[in-house]
């Protein structure tokens, strides 16, 4: 029987969750038997898929220009039929533009996994948006996603698939991590024995709200609380006048050397490990939330707003009982709110934290896993192809 061929399509791989997945769901697929190749401009993660056997092709995918867009169209058009593809994986609108294209040409259906809350202020925009709802089926990272993509594009719910992102729990397991890797990133962040960390995982731009947490750092600075350093780790991928203006703003907190930017960090999982709190500071909504489901696997205290999916990944009161809280939910846009949390957070017992900690490794583990996604995913693959893969 022949081996059915899926052909993801993604404009780099360098960071960020989409990519995470498509790599994840590349390596997963070429395991279950297909034959998984990866379409991008490249990146830092295409070691990691070619060394599993996934071939990654070079394309200038990152591309917005509308003539390379079509251009990029024909020539997918051409690997579909070289390759024999029996089905598109789109990650992002820009080249999913060209799948379409693609995929009118060959008749080979297309997927999309609607990666972000895309913002959609004008007609011009929806239709942009749009080619994110046109394939066979929509994956949507969240019931949020879910919910904005039937009532903005009128798609059907039973073309419509909730599948969460998955973590690999092996990586996030804190057993695993051991006193040098800690130790490591205490030395390269310049972290004192006594310091307590409180941390974030994300790329510096101005909605995942590193601005509203350094203000509260500086509340719980004015409180007497001199032992807590903040740790703001991510890229600045190019957005050096952010950057420079979080250094400002640090400076001006009087939190230099307390407040870090330590750029892009490639031990997550150590990070969350020196942690006393992950926080997820967003001030507009995240399509998922990957670094509140690797705290809650690491066992740690998990603080996010109260803003798109991010909560349906963190269980806290109202929606459970206190005896069933997994973190935190806080108002967006609030340094107050945040403050008040993390106050309360840095004051629990070991007693307290170990409870916590152990809900919330369960709750990660029963919904949350990089098998249950890829999985899922496969079985999406699967009902899109129908014959064709028989």
């Amino acid at each position: 029987m022949r081996a059915p061929g899926v052909l993801q399509i993604i404009p780099e791989l360098e960071t960020g969750g989409a990519e995470r997945t498509a790599v994840d769901v590349g390596i997963a697929a070429k395991k279950a038997g297909w034959r998984s190749l990866v379409a991008s401009a490249g990146g830092r993660m295409v070691g990691e898929l070619e060394a599993a056997g996934v071939r990654h092709l070079v394309m200038d995918l990152a591309t917005k220009n509308p003539l390379r867009l079509i251009a990029n169209g024909f020539r997918l058009a051409r690997i579909v039929r070289a390759e024999d593809i029996d089905l598109m994986h789109v990650r992002s609108r820009a080249p999913g533009w060209s799948a379409w294209l693609a995929s009118k040409l060959t008749g080979i259906p297309y997927i999309a996994t609607y990666h972000g809350a895309y913002g959609q202020r004008s007609a011009l925009k929806g239709l942009y948006n749009s080619v994110m709802a046109r394939g066979a089926l929509v994956i949507a990272n969240s019931a949020f996603i879910a919910a904005m993509i039937r009532r903005r594009h009128g798609v059907p719910e039973a073309c419509v698939a909730i599948i969460h992102r998955g973590t690999d729990l092996a990586d996030f397991d804190p057993e695993r991590i051991t006193e040098a890797r800690r130790q490591a990133l205490r030395e390269a962040w310049g972290v004192e024995p006594g310091q307590r960390i409180v941390l974030q995982v994300a790329r510096l731009t101005p909605w995942k709200g590193q601005r509203v947490l350094i203000e509260a750092l500086a509340l719980l600075d004015r409180e007497g609380m001199g032992d807590v350093v903040g740790i703001l780790a991510g890229d600045d991928q190019g957005r050096e006048s952010y950057r420079a203006d979080l250094e400002t703003a640090i400076a001006a907190a009087g939190l230099e050397g307390r407040v870090k930017l330590t750029g892009h960090c490639a031990d997550v999982a150590a990070a969350i490990s020196l942690s006393s709190a992950v926080v997820v500071a967003s001030t507009e909504p995240e399509a998922f939330g990957r670094a509140a489901v690797e705290a809650q696997a690491m066992g740690k205290p998990a603080i996010v707003t109260r803003l798109g999916a991010v909560p349906e990944t963190v269980l806290a009161p109202p929606a459970v009982a206190a005896s069933e809280r997994t973190g935190w939910h806080v108002e967006p846009g609030s340094p107050e709110a945040l403050a008040a949390c993390l106050k309360g957070v840095l004051a629990l017992s070991e007693t307290e934290i170990a409870a916590l900690g152990a809900r919330a490794r369960g709750h990660a583990r029963a919904h949350f896993s990089l098998e249950r996604m890829t999985e899922s995913t496969l079985q999406a693959y699967a009902r899109v192809c129908g014959n064709r893969v028989g």
